[in-house]
Order: C-alpha cells, then structure tokens, then sequence
C-alpha cells in the first residue's frame, strides 16, 4: 500500500500528518511511505528525515498514486481530483464546513474518513486526534495569554516588594481546558474554572483549580459521550450574568466552549470585556466557530478597551512538532486497526471504530450525520 503524506503548508498549515519515526514503523507493516517534498519542513522534519526512515519524496503528480492519503487539514478538491477510485483519505476534514469536499469525494470513489467523528470508546482512546490536538492548544493558550500580559503569573517576593500572582479564569473544563488550568497553574497563577458539567468539579480541583459553582439549572448538560450539551438560550443568558463578575476581575481569561458542528456559545459579552481591567488578556479556543467572546475576530489579536483579544484559529499549528508527532501516533493506530497481513487496507463497516470515521464509500456518502447535513443544506 502507497501511503501519501502530502505538503499542506500551503494551507497555512505548520504541521505534518506522518512524522519519520512513525513512519518507519508503519513501513515495517508493509506500507510504503510517500512524502511530498517539503512536508515536515515547518515541523522541523525534513526530506532527508523522511529520506532516512525509507520514504520516497515525491511531487504533486503522487496524489494519482497513492492508495492512502494521510491529511492534518481538509485537501482542496482539485486535489481530491486527482486520486484514484477506490483510495483512501484520512484526516481531520471538518465535514460540516466542507460539504462539497465531502461530495466529491464521493463523486470521486474515495473513501474519506474523518477522524473528528472518532467514535468515544475506550478502545479508540490512541486514536483520538481532537484529545490530542486539544491537550497542546490547552498548553499555547496559557502561552500566549502570559506573553501578552503586562503581568507575570507567579507570585513573587522581592526587596522591592511583593508581586501578586495573576488570577485566571478557564471557561470549560474539557481536554483543553484541564490542560490550561495545569499549564497556568504551574506558572503560577491563581486558576478558577467553570464548566457546565458539575460532574468535572472533581478534575478541576484536581490540577489544582478552584471551581465555580453557578446556581444554574444544567441536568443534562452532558450527552453520552461526556461532551457539553448546548444550553437553551435563558440558560445561555444567566450563565453569561453569573459568569460576568469573575471574568470582570481576571487578568487572563481562556475560554474553550465549543459544540461540534454548530457556533459556539457567545459566554463573553462586549459589555463585560468593557469592565475588565486594562492589560487582561482574553484567548478564545472556540476562535474557529466563531468564538466564545462577542469581539472575537477569528484569526485576528485585536484590542478592545485595553484587553487583548487572542481569536487564533489553528494553535496546535503553532507548537508543530509535538503536534504532529501526537497526530502521527494517532493516525497510525487507526491504520493498524485497518491494514491487513498482506499490507493491504480493509474498511471493515462491522467495526465500531471504522464505521464512526467513514463519511463515504463506494461512491456514496455513508456516514448519517453527514447525510443529514447534507439533506439540511
């Protein structure tokens, strides 16, 4: 089987989908490894990384060759053109925001798998891309929040006096958000974090946050994958009113919120960023889905009243060594639960792991949250 891992950093993308290491052990299963030059370059792995584990660096014209297309960000369709019926694209393709890629796809006989829609099993744990892009945005938030402050985080005590630590405010307490708090945490500042699950309280506390108790009605907040639910909008509102007071008084706020396939909540009114104290900075996580702030501007860092407002929409990109090497494991393992002793890949539907990823097959478009999206737009 010829595995393409394709240069995409045309795509403002810094990250690679196969890092040399991995892939080396991958050849071991009898794949062999193609590797559109330039690559890894922004994830500092180059050609000759790749030249050295085995892989054959190839041109554009590899996309026609391939059996399997390995993808950090959604191709663009004229790449999907150039594949070969019956191949194999794997990555994180955003279905909801790229229908028509999802269309010719196929159009275009491929099998397209997007790894968003991982199903949540134990079994499925190593494969779970969004977890572990999530854990490192998490880290960079904290980052980038500390390097736009005109504050440090610790506390510090000095001859010229005491420094008070800064006060941090995490809004959700998901893979990116624990991250954050222990990131935050370990720099020094004082954490409070909210989610609207109650059940998290305990995780919270456990990286050493305070937690935040609203008095808000939130039974069935959590669906059954542990995801937060979509609150209704009188709840969206009270939430926002009893949340107001303590982003008001943080210097660093980072905000994570998202619901799959729909914009996120709006939980940071402009209102409340004109009450916060000039220097706190504001890093929204949900930037790509339009944000959990009202001023957000995806892709921006603006400033509104003296508070800096961070909307990065790829913050994974911008740590993309590590990020690449977690999203290689991650893909890997998905394709050794698919790759035969013969070296060929079996789509084996029967599987809970497969049949949750595969959006289209054999010409058709299989995956049923996706045919509803399609049937909804």
């Amino acid at each position: 089987m010829k595995l393409l891992i394709p240069n995409q950093t045309g795509q403002g993308e810094a990250r690679v989908a196969i890092v040399p290491p991995v892939l080396k052990r991958l050849q071991a299963s009898g794949i062999e490894g193609l590797v559109e030059s330039g690559a890894g370059k922004l994830a500092a792995h180059l050609d000759e990384a790749y030249t050295a584990a085995g892989a054959k660096i190839v041109g554009p014209e590899a996309w026609g060759e391939a059996d399997t297309v390995a993808v950090v960000k959604p191709p663009a369709i004229s790449d999907i053109s150039r594949m070969k019926r019956g191949a194999v694209l794997m990555g994180m393709l955003a279905p909801h925001k790229n229908l028509d890629l999802i269309k010719a796809a196929a159009s275009q006989g491929i099998s397209a798998m997007a790894l968003e829609y991982l199903p949540r099993i134990s079994r499925a744990q190593a494969m779970d891309t969004l977890s572990s892009q999530a854990n490192l945005a998490g880290y960079k938030a904290v980052i980038l929040a500390a390097d736009k402050s005109p504050k440090i985080f610790p506390m510090l005590m000095t001859a010229a006096g005491t420094l008070q630590p800064a006060k941090a405010f995490v809004i959700g307490a998901g893979v990116a958000g624990l991250q954050a708090i222990a990131t935050a945490r370990r720099l020094g500042a004082v954490v409070t974090a909210y989610d609207v699950r109650p059940a998290v309280k305990e995780q919270v506390q456990s990286v050493g946050a305070k937690f935040l108790e609203l008095p808000l009605e939130t039974t069935g907040a959590q669906d059954a994958g542990g995801y937060a639910k979509e609150l209704s909008p009188e709840q969206q509102a009270r939430q926002r009113e009893l949340m107001a007071k303590v982003i008001a008084e943080s210097d660093v706020v980072i905000t994570t919120a998202s619901i799959p396939g729909k914009p996120a909540p709006k939980l940071i009114p402009a209102d409340v960023v004109a009450r916060m104290q000039p220097g706190a900075v504001i890093v929204d996580l949900a930037a790509e889905s339009g944000g959990n702030c009202e001023l957000t501007e995806p892709g921006q860092t603006i400033e509104r009243n003296g508070v800096t407002i961070i909307g990065a929409t790829n913050i994974p990109s911008l740590v993309p060594f590590h990020a690449s090497q977690v999203y290689a494991n991650n893909l890997a393992n998905l394709l050794k639960l698919m790759i035969t002793k013969e070296g060929t890949l079996k789509i084996d539907t029967s599987d809970e792991v497969v049949a949750g990823v595969l959006l289209t097959h054999d010409g058709q478009v299989v995956h049923p949250r996706v045919k509803e999206l399609m049937g909804n737009a």
